[in-house]
């Protein structure tokens, strides 16, 4: 936060819940954190790329959720790993995992450690001997740029900046710029299979993706680079979400985008939301595939883009030829719809990457850059602020957005906590939106993740019993197992626990993440 951003952001929230107790709470010194001495020593050959330190260790015991952020405020990080290993090679990643499966250590990939569901936090029971973060940032280069095939060799360590620093100099971005992109890495995103920039078409990063490399504890898997292929089931697919529990990716060949040059965009009010939404599906199914269109309703759009209505964040962009007449095209479907321009729609032909602009979508799109550090400013206020989302099909959204309301405002009164529910569309497709819900209430100091936890668990059920998925791009984690378990069918998940015990026998990989872990107790004690 700077400047008087708190004092701001402070106001603001107390005027929209005007009996919440702002008091600012101190946050604990890493001395005050209770840390175990570690239960595993590295061999000597990987002494140079294991970590013991504390610091380091409780840096790697959680990721970014708001329960991770409430939980390190009041100094409970209940599950830090034995040792942090940071290899620098593709070798050194397969001397960590012959080890850690020798000895029955659980391994647990890092990337930048924005995971939101628990996909990082070492939460691996008492079977193993230990557990092992598994950080992966050391292998960090663009290894080769194939200008023809526009695609490029990377490493999947390299987090988001760097990435792009690195692709700059050939003109080519990967135009993939997910809310956590300045702290997150390749291989996080391929393992989460995690959403984007662009609200439709190229919405996930699969669709990116050319080719993988992973190190299993049972060999090597590389896929052939190929721009499509209809022989058999993809290897791609089975690693791509697998979450670090059948591989680490170590690099991957994935597409690139020349810089655009030509953008366009308006924001579009909507005084009935309802409206809004019918606009958006007719967007979704026009052909016209806006890079951005972005939904808010009226809360959302109060509180993050200053707008009295809901509002439509309409953008096109390309690096071919001007976007003008789809812009233009839009904003007639819109008006269809009963949406007035809320400010004249901006046209820019430049490859700078933000182009000036003013006025709501420049609103949301600061708030949205702000919102985790806001976040976790809040969450030192007793604040319980944090979203979830789902994706569903559009006969279904109505209900599924009211259901979600319902069981939303219901938990937060009966955990004592008030507050508002915000929504967002992240992406849309022909067949349906991929809603983005938001809580921002007055929780109790000391209680905070308790009562998220019951908000949480009462939104699940509410998306899973409206049609929904438990998730559109945050993953799966060890936060959703109980709803991702009943999405999936059964022998799809009998399915995945074969392919873990080919690829992983002695289940050390991420231990509870997506499946069951599969327990064969190597602890020094045999228990």
């Amino acid at each position: 936060m700077v400047g008087g951003e708190r004092e701001a952001l402070t106001r603001r929230v107390a005027a929209l819940l005007p009996d919440a107790d702002l008091s600012v709470h101190q946050a604990p010194t890493v001395g005050s954190f209770e840390v175990g001495a570690s239960r595993v020593e590295a061999p000597r050959a990987l002494a140079s790329v294991v970590s013991a330190d504390v610091r380091d260790r409780l840096a790697h015991s959680h990721g970014q959720a708001f329960r991770d952020v409430a939980r390190a405020l009041l100094g409970r990080l209940p599950h830090v790993p034995d040792l942090v290993a940071r290899p620098s090679t593709e070798a050194e990643v397969v001397q960590v995992l012959d080890w850690c499966g020798d000895t029955g250590i659980a391994v647990v990939p890092f990337g930048g450690g924005t995971s939101v569901v628990g996909g990082v936090e070492p939460r691996v029971g008492d079977a193993y001997a230990g557990a092992v973060s598994l950080d992966l940032t050391g292998l960090d280069r663009v290894l080769e740029v194939d200008r023809e095939s526009r695609a490029a060799l990377v490493q999947a360590g390299v987090l988001g900046p760097a990435l792009a620093d690195q692709l700059r100099p050939y003109g080519y971005t990967l135009r993939f710029f997910p809310q956590s992109f300045e702290f997150s890495s390749l291989g996080g995103w391929l393992a989460t299979r995690a959403g984007g920039h662009f609200a439709t078409v190229l919405t996930h990063i699969d669709d990116l993706t050319e080719s993988l490399r992973v190190v299993t504890p049972a060999g090597v898997v590389e896929s052939r680079r190929l721009p499509a292929s209809g022989a058999g089931p993809s290897p791609d697919r089975m690693f791509l979400g697998s979450e670090g529990t059948l591989g680490v990716i170590t690099q991957a060949w994935v597409r690139l985008q020349d810089r655009p040059r030509w953008r366009a965009g308006a924001s579009v009010g909507f005084a009935d939301h309802a409206d809004g939404v019918r606009a958006v599906r007719a967007l979704a199914q026009s052909g016209l595939h806006p890079a951005n269109c972005r939904l808010l309703d009226p809360v959302e759009a109060f509180i993050n883009a200053n707008s009295p209505t809901a509002v439509l964040i309409l953008g096109f962009e390309s690096a071919d030829h001007p976007v003008t007449a789809w812009l233009e095209r839009a904003l007639e479907l819109c008006r269809d719809h009963g949406g007035t321009l809320a400010e004249p729609a901006r046209y820019t032909d430049t490859a700078e990457e933000s182009a000036p602009g003013a006025g709501a979508a420049d609103t949301w799109r600061s708030s949205f850059l702000r919102m985790p550090y806001q976040r976790d400013a809040l969450a030192a206020q007793s604040m319980i602020v944090e979203t979830f989302e789902t994706a569903c099909t559009w006969d279904r959204f109505d209900a599924l957005y009211a259901a979600v309301q319902d069981a939303a405002q219901e938990t937060l009164r009966k955990v004592g906590a008030s507050g508002v529910v915000t929504c967002r569309f992240t992406h849309v497709y022909p067949d349906g939106p991929a809603p983005y819900f938001g809580i921002y209430a007055a929780g109790t100091w000391g209680r905070t993740v308790e009562q998220w936890d019951e908000v949480k668990a009462a939104v699940s059920e509410a998306l899973l019993a409206s049609g929904g998925t438990i998730t559109h791009h945050h993953a799966v984690g060890r936060d959703h197992r109980p709803w991702y378990d009943r999405q999936r069918p059964d022998l799809f998940a009998a399915a995945l626990r074969a392919g873990k015990q080919t690829l992983d026998p002695n289940g050390v990989l991420n231990p509870g993440v997506v499946i069951d872990p599969l327990i064969h107790s190597m602890r020094p004690d045999g228990k």
